[in-house]
């Protein structure tokens, strides 16, 4: 009924990966400590988002059992 898709998802998005690996000795300390404060942020928007699916599959589950 469904198919695999053609080419698998990579687990991180480019951007991720690329902030990943970036050089932080570019950095001073109030710049490292803004994009400790910006990961935060996307951190709990991820979370956000991780939980609006759970509640999807967990009320989908609840109406036509467990789809996983």
């Amino acid at each position: 009924m469904f198919e695999d898709a053609a080419e698998p998802r990579a687990f991180s998005g480019r951007a991720l990966s690329e902030a990943t690996h970036e050089d932080l000795e570019i950095y001073g300390v109030a710049e490292l400590e803004e994009r400790i404060e910006a990961l935060q942020a996307e951190i709990e928007r991820t979370k956000a988002h991780l939980a609006k699916k759970k509640a999807g599959r967990d009320a989908a589950n609840a109406l036509f059992g467990r789809l996983d």
